[in-house]
């Protein structure tokens, strides 16, 4: 009697078992994202990942959610991006309320859309749109860049949004550098966010290339007041180049995830 009674238990036991190790032994491909009700991206996954494994997860979703690569932006740049973000996040300089992200790409031809604006909240791309460069960097392609007055270049790196004015562009928007000895002149400089009616199509179209600025990153006049109030008011912004010497304290992995998951991120143990 008494081992019908042990050996009951143990199947017992056994059939409650199994549903754990098969929630356990779940797959990476698995990994579900979504987004919670505070609009904070939160993740569906099993206890079994590493948090850098989550957050690389993560920045695939986004990016294949918001369709950036149809828009031609570059995977690795969206992700030196986001690192970027979520290192900035931990300053306090970002609003946590605004999960704008702006991402302009020298790499790329003047007389290709190079500026994405992303809303990480919802994984949407809002603007992808011309923008132009220093006439110090280069013709048709941003080669060169400086963080000296008087230099005319584009500087690299990352940035966050300030106040905005009206100026002899119009209205525009002043900007902080954030990376020292590549942008930390933008305000001196007078580098900010403007319209110029030579970020048009139909400059492309005369010349071959948009216009350049002295430094500034351009807009296209239409699209101008717009983008600078769908980005004002201390959002991100990192400008990414063919620099190789450009290094940044914000492209620092380890501290983007501690600050991902410590920024309102939660994690939920999910099939």
């Amino acid at each position: 009697m008494k081992k019908h009674t042990i050996w009951a238990m143990g199947m017992l036991l056994l059939v409650c078992t199994l549903p754990t190790i098969s929630w356990v032994s779940v797959r990476k491909s698995q990994l579900q994202f979504f987004d919670s009700p505070s609009n904070s991206p939160s993740i569906k996954t099993t206890t079994n990942y590493s948090n850098t494994e989550i957050f690389d997860q993560y920045i695939d979703s986004s990016f294949e959610k918001a369709n950036l690569a149809a828009s031609g932006l570059d995977f690795a740049v969206f992700r030196k991006a986001l690192v970027g973000y979520y290192n900035l996040k931990k300053t306090n300089l970002v609003s946590p309320e605004r999960q704008i992200l702006t991402i302009i790409d020298f790499t790329r031809k003047s007389s290709q859309k190079r500026l994405w604006i992303v809303d990480l909240s919802s994984n949407k791309l809002l603007f992808n749109t011309l923008v132009a460069h220093g006439q110090g960097s280069g013709g048709d392609m941003a080669t060169s860049f400086s963080n000296l007055e008087n230099s005319h270049q584009s500087s690299l790196g990352f940035y966050i949004t300030s106040e905005t004015y009206f100026g002899k562009h119009g209205f525009s928007m002043k900007l902080e550098g954030m990376d020292k000895g590549f942008n930390t002149n933008a305000r001196d400089r007078a580098v900010v966010i403007h319209g110029a009616d030579y970020v048009s199509q139909s400059f492309i179209n005369k010349t071959g290339r948009l216009g350049r600025s002295h430094g500034c990153p351009a807009l296209p006049v239409e699209l101008t007041k717009t983008i600078i109030n769908t980005i004002k008011g201390q959002t991100c912004l990192f400008i990414n180049g063919p620099a190789t010497n450009y290094t940044s304290n914000y492209l620092d992995q380890e501290v983007a995830v501690s600050n991902f998951f410590s920024s309102g991120n939660s994690v939920q143990a999910s099939i």
